[in-house]
């Protein structure tokens, strides 16, 4: 682990949109369950009702349809706190990124980061190449402070910053390196601190689908610290995976945390693939928050040389 010196397709949505679905959801399974009741309950129904259980068959349709409205948008996501009146909060730009073996473009990533005015960094399957080009593509210059454990393999992970880093230790248990630092974001006076995860899960694939649970059970053991906190990367999970559902229900006295993907409609924009064969895209990448952190501007971006997307998003951190 080292830490450096400091030195001298996009596609977003509105946070309103998945209330509209639940809407939606709810008017096609009202007839559902009121045909249902019809069917199931032996009694003299009156002629309208009679006809229209010879319909049930065709419930299939509307079920369905509802059933998977409520899968995309569940009721029971985790939602951001309101802000205590009075209360002021530090805007903190981050953004993440699967570097595919550290094979990113790191021109287009400082491009990236520059247009964006991020000032938080995660890079998973980073490499001391991919250290080294960023390095000559100015990033330390844009945000100076670092902890980074580059490998040649996809274990590596490493966090750039404009604010100050202190190393707190990696997640335990796992081949794959998710560095934990806390982060004390100071801007117009103002300032905010929080404890940021680089998380990078092993995929669910062959012998390695133990481990992934293993992953996703130290990082909801990390959620139950206390204290405001972000998990951001590659979980190898989608929001419809109960082990990534348990993950968000692991906050501290029980709360549930907050994917600012799921409250701003990201569900339907894809983090992987971005490259090879033309696969039906799922979204594997996410920025998970404490509920009293809220997001604005959750966009999905391509980068370069990797199958993942960049996500970028404006935390909302409460000023201490």
């Amino acid at each position: 682990m080292t830490e450096a010196a400091a030195l001298p397709v996009v596609r977003s949505r509105r946070p309103g949109a998945p209330r509209v679905w639940t809407v939606l959801a709810l008017l096609l399974v009202l007839p559902v369950v009121v045909l249902s009741v019809f069917r199931a309950v032996p009694a003299e129904w009156p002629l309208l009702v009679v006809q229209l259980v010879a319909f049930t068959p065709w419930l299939v349709v509307p079920a369905g349809l509802a059933v998977h409205l409520f899968w995309l948008f569940p009721l029971d996501y985790g939602r951001p706190e309101p802000l205590p009146e009075g209360r002021q909060a530090v805007p903190v730009t981050v953004m993440t990124l699967n570097s595919e073996f550290g094979q990113a473009d790191a021109d287009e990533v400082v491009r990236l980061v520059r247009e964006k005015s991020v000032q938080v960094l995660a890079v998973q399957e980073f490499s001391q190449a991919l250290q080294d080009r960023l390095e000559q593509a100015g990033l330390p210059k844009t945000l100076p402070h670092l902890v980074s454990d580059p490998t040649d393999d996809a274990a590596g992970n490493a966090l750039y910053s404009v604010f100050p880093l202190e190393y707190a230790g990696r997640l335990p248990d796992s081949p794959f390196h998710m560095p934990v630092v806390r982060v004390d974001a100071r801007l117009d006076g103002l300032s905010a601190a929080f404890t940021l995860t680089s998380v990078h899960t092993l995929p669910p694939v062959d012998e390695r689908l133990a481990q992934w649970r293993s992953d996703l059970e130290s990082a909801a053991w990390q959620a139950g610290a206390a204290g405001r906190q972000v998990f951001m990367g590659d979980f190898n999970a989608t929001y419809d995976h109960r082990e990534f559902r348990d993950f968000l229900a692991s906050g501290r006295d029980g709360s549930t945390l907050v994917d600012a993907g799921v409250v701003s409609w990201g569900r339907l924009s894809p983090t992987w693939p971005m490259e090879g064969p033309a696969l039906p895209g799922i979204v594997l990448d996410h920025v998970v928050t404490t509920p009293q952190i809220s997001s604005t501007g959750y966009a999905v971006h391509r980068v370069a040389g990797t199958d993942h997307a960049a996500l970028v998003a404006t935390l909302q951190v409460p000023a201490r």
